[in-house]
């Protein structure tokens, strides 16, 4: 017998860097956030972590819209009132709820994380996982930086990168 496809609920959110796609499970809980330019990937990250996916058009809960504007209006500490939950390798899951603690503002090194972790040997296996976060902005991949401060990647561009550390007040060195 076949395992019937999850089914999640598709909203958008217009930011400052573009149309948010926001994918949320029954409960209201944020699976996923992606870029409307980059919808394909986070269809194929939401497959790879979920198996069969059908998505629907359902509002995000008012409290995860609300964290979100607050949060690109200035208020960074919003991104903590978000219930989310991803799917994933065990290594990956403890890569993404590392993220959140790297404090808004500050970024680390994949070195400097893997190290954290207590895998300094891990580093590549960091940015896979890095890469393969599917809920930008709230699991904010975008605080890894390389080693020498370059912005290196972003699911969603170095651009969107460069802005998201900018607001978050990250003095960036290199162009």
């Amino acid at each position: 017998m076949s395992k019937q496809p999850e089914a999640f609920g598709l909203d958008r959110l217009r930011t400052p860097i573009g149309t948010a796609v926001l994918v949320s499970d029954a409960d209201g809980v944020l699976r996923a956030l992606d870029w409307e330019d980059h919808e394909s990937r986070m269809k194929d990250l939401l497959r790879l972590q979920y198996g069969a996916v059908v998505l629907k058009d359902a509002r995000a809960s008012t409290e995860t819209r609300t964290a979100l504007t607050g949060y690109f209006k200035g208020d960074l500490d919003r991104l903590k009132e978000i219930r989310w939950d991803i799917a994933g390798t065990p290594f990956q899951r403890k890569v993404w709820k590392a993220l959140p603690k790297i404090p808004p503002g500050t970024t680390l090194s994949y070195g400097v994380l893997a190290a954290k972790l207590g895998m300094p040997n891990a580093v590549r296996a960091v940015g896979h996982a890095n890469g393969a976060n599917p809920l930008s902005v709230v699991v904010p991949c975008h605080r890894l930086i390389g080693a020498n401060g370059s912005l290196v990647k972003y699911g969603g561009g170095l651009e969107r990168k460069r802005w998201l550390l900018e607001h978050e007040g990250v003095v960036l060195s290199l162009p």
